[in-house]
């Protein structure tokens, strides 16, 4: 029984002459690749496996046209190394931990620093793995549960302490790292560090220059080694200058932006406020310029403002303000060759890298 409107379709068929070999799924499937191994390539090379395997580990014995040779006909071969193979015969994971705080003062942070990570590890068949870092939490133990249970062949984190514990663990360890920061601690270690003291003493000197005799800057918080480097680089500039210098203990670097642009409204209302502001990352010196807005003061007239940056973010902000460059991308970078060299047991006196500002000012 049919329904009225309704005429039941009937599945196509195309014709077959008689004789000819019906088509179906199976036989119109191209042949399964086979997986491309150590024994392929070496065919294909006419080289050793013992070669072809040292070839693919960029073994520096191997003559660098072999290891093309051999990277090439890998590549034509879509091979794909056996990681866990890897990890049985050589102990290693091919895999650098990043404890990465996602939370900072310059808006493309996350993206530069991998980047510039990246782009050090290209090549070496390493690949990098994020493992949060949780600036509240307990930081150590988060590096001990990496090394304890082999999550990684090296670690690279940031936001260091004075005598980080940290540090002194994977020290004591001999366990490959590099850091973001310096510490106090008095065994040398593998680091890359942006000279804030050298920003902070730069950034008051240009406010003076303009003729402004209080300045102020919000620090981060207090317990990271950053935070020591801009407190000296502020205080010995404004008093080589014979100025005011304002560190406000209220608020910090890591607080919500809109509780640090509440508070320096309240800050702009009161009398004597500073007419110099020296902003430590993006984030907190467009919450500046806002609540310079705000309070109906005027930039360039009632207060100016240095601020430092590591994108172009102020190139598209009017009025424009003075800055000094940090480059994120080359710090990544130079920490991810630093964790290779101290991979290789390179004397640690040699894995330390201080990056100079680069100014940028009107």
């Amino acid at each position: 029984m049919h329904l009225r409107g309704i005429v039941p379709v009937q599945p196509f068929r195309q014709p077959v002459a008689p004789g000819a070999p019906i088509l179906t799924q199976t036989t119109l499937s191209a042949p399964p690749r086979q997986k491309a191994t150590l024994r392929s390539i070496a065919a294909a090379t006419g080289l050793a496996v013992t070669t072809v395997s040292r070839a693919l580990a960029n073994d520096p014995r191997i003559a660098a046209t072999t290891r093309a040779i051999v990277a090439e006909a890998a590549r034509q071969q879509g091979y794909v190394p056996d990681r866990a193979a890897q990890r049985l015969r050589t102990g290693r994971t091919k895999v650098v931990q990043l404890m990465l705080n996602l939370d900072h003062e310059f808006l493309g942070f996350t993206h530069d620093l991998i980047g510039g990570i990246s782009e050090a590890l290209a090549g070496t068949g390493y690949s990098v793995t994020i493992f949060p870092d949780v600036l509240q939490s307990d930081r150590l133990g988060s590096v001990m549960q990496i090394v304890q249970n082999r999550l990684g062949d090296g670690i690279i984190f940031n936001r260091t302490e004075p005598f980080d514990s940290r540090v002194r663990y994977l020290t004591e360890q001999g366990f490959p790292f590099a850091c973001h920061g310096r510490t106090e601690l008095t065994a040398p270690h593998p680091f890359v560090d942006f000279d804030n003291e050298a920003f902070a003493r730069a950034a008051v000197k240009r406010l003076v220059e303009k003729g402004r005799r209080h300045v102020m800057m919000v620090l981060p918080d207090a317990r990271y080694s950053f935070a020591q480097h801009l407190r000296h680089g502020v205080v010995s500039a404004a008093r080589e200058a014979g100025i005011r210098y304002e560190l406000p203990g209220d608020v910090h670097l890591d607080i919500p932006p809109a509780e640090t642009v509440a508070w320096l409204k309240r800050r702009f209302a009161e009398g004597d406020r500073p007419d110099g502001i020296v902003c430590v990352g993006e984030v907190s010196a467009i919450g500046t310029l806002a609540a310079i807005t705000d309070s109906g003061l005027q930039l360039g007239t009632d207060l100016d403002v240095v601020a430092k940056r590591a994108s172009s973010i102020f190139d598209l902000l009017r009025p424009s303000i003075d800055t000094v460059f940090e480059d994120l991308w080359a710090a990544g970078r130079s920490m991810g060759e630093v964790l290779l060299r101290s991979m290789t047991g390179e004397a640690t006196g040699d894995l330390q890298v201080l990056h100079s500002p680069k100014l940028e000012f009107l």
